[in-house]
């Protein structure tokens, strides 16, 4: 993996972005956590972009903001370089992933039903989110030791799944110690091979063949024909894997600074405020600069001047408009103002 200073291939640029400088400098706890929340998904998003886009080994700090749409100020004011962004990304996708599968493996049952709906699971997340799903079983191997260790553990944990069948039959109590690390090897190289390849195929209709292949040394060949025959499960429709670009924030061309939160709040409080209500309340003392920023949020499609008639005399009159309001809503947790 490259170095921080580093530069790479470009990746797209999303248009959206929150600049965490802004928020850091308003010295406001709450705003300053929310904001970062929101960099840190998109970083974290990026980084599954670009490496299933350029490999690991290839990724840059400059591919990342780009790719992102924030400076490199705000990665460094998250994260120490690229190998801890590649940490935090793993470790999320392993999250959810654990999310999905062990509920299913804990579930009370014969242990190849266990392990059946484990695999729909984990087979199922993959499919949902291709690009985690190839960061955890195929780009991890170039990552740093500490995610190289904690894919081991995935690795571990699966295997002491599969060799759980130990207990099924007499004769499986003495197969070699190998077998289940074997068995697993095979699984995630089938897996790894089809992530790398770009196949359309969806990856659940492997769950008859590679149970097949799990359940064969344990159970023998009748269990083994058996589970290849089993029709799939009926699972619920998902909607797709989030991508930064997504919501009212990847609509936007300007950066959501922690002021731009509590002006829009503001306004959501107190539709029809004037420039000077809206400064008082969002805590800016200087009238120039609220009012240069209504006017970047005006020409954004963010907010409407009602009063902006050509009527002398007559104060701004500001109400959100429905992108307006939409940001604000996804936005409000970064700031509390009454009405």
């Amino acid at each position: 993996m490259s170095g921080a200073g580093e530069d790479g291939p470009s990746g797209r640029r999303l248009t959206a972005s929150v600049d965490a400088g802004s928020a850091k400098s308003d010295r406001n706890g709450a705003g300053d956590g929310h904001i970062a929340a929101i960099q840190r998904a998109r970083i974290v998003r990026a980084m599954l972009e670009v490496c299933s886009a350029y490999g690991a080994a290839n990724v840059t700090v400059a591919t990342i903001v780009e790719q992102a749409g924030i400076s490199r100020r705000t990665f460094y004011e998250l994260f120490h370089d690229v190998d801890e962004c590649f940490l935090a990304t793993f470790q999320e996708a392993r999250r959810r992933l654990g999310a999905r599968v062990l509920p299913a493996w804990r579930e009370p049952g014969l242990w190849h039903e266990r392990l059946r709906a484990a695999l729909v699971q984990l087979l199922a997340f993959l499919d949902h989110d291709r690009l985690a799903g190839r960061l955890v079983l195929v780009e991890a191997s170039a990552a740093a030791p500490r995610a190289l260790e904690l894919r081991r553990e995935l690795f571990d944990h699966a295997v002491a799944a599969v060799e759980a069948g130990r207990s099924e039959t007499k004769a499986a109590r003495d197969l070699s110690p190998l077998t289940g690390e074997g068995i697993v090897g095979g699984v995630v190289s089938v897996l790894q091979a089809r992530l790398s390849g770009g196949e359309e195929q969806p990856l659940v209709e492997l769950t008859g063949p590679l149970m097949s292949m799990i359940v064969l040394p344990y159970l023998g060949p009748l269990a083994a024909r058996r589970e290849a025959r089993r029709p799939l499960p009926l699972l619920a429709p998902e909607e797709p894997a989030p991508t930064p670009g997504r919501g009212p924030l990847g609509e936007l061309e300007i950066r959501i600074t922690y002021r731009t939160v509590r002006v829009l709040a503001a306004i959501a409080a107190r539709p029809g405020a004037s420039n000077r209500e809206i400064g008082r309340v969002a805590g800016i003392e200087d009238q120039g600069q609220t009012s240069k920023l209504l006017a970047r949020l005006e020409k954004a499609g963010l907010l409407e001047n009602v009063n902006a008639h050509g009527v002398r005399g007559l104060a701004n009159a500001w109400t959100l408009t429905a992108l307006g309001a939409e940001v604000q809503r996804a936005m409000s947790p970064a700031s509390e103002i009454g009405a």
